[in-house]
């Protein structure tokens, strides 16, 4: 039988991503896109194969990274690879807009 995700805890959402994309974004400027590895009780993630993706003044710096552990407490929202797919393109673009603005 079928679970419905609505009746599972956050942390059995989560448990059922480990060896897929996630698309996490933390508080602040920052949002990673990676493999999952593992986390704990707190949310701390591990994360493989990451690209980094951050606002700064200068525009949006792409990083990428091998291997990263995510502080649980630095994290606002966890997401699946198809919402990845999905929003990515238009956070682009937003932020894309967002950066020319600043510049002006």
């Amino acid at each position: 039988m079928a679970t419905n995700p609505s009746q599972l805890l956050p942390s059995e959402l989560i448990d059922r991503c480990i060896g897929s994309k996630i698309w996490v974004i933390m508080k602040g400027d920052k949002e990673l896109v990676g493999t999952l590895r593992g986390f704990d009780v707190y949310v701390n993630m591990v994360l493989e194969d990451v690209t980094e993706y951050e606002i700064t003044a200068e525009g949006r710096r792409i990083t990428k990274l091998d291997q990263i552990l995510l502080n649980g407490n630095n994290i606002a929202i966890v997401s699946d690879n198809h919402s990845f797919n999905v929003y990515m393109p238009l956070f682009r673009e937003v932020t894309s807009l967002w950066t020319i603005s600043q510049t002006n």
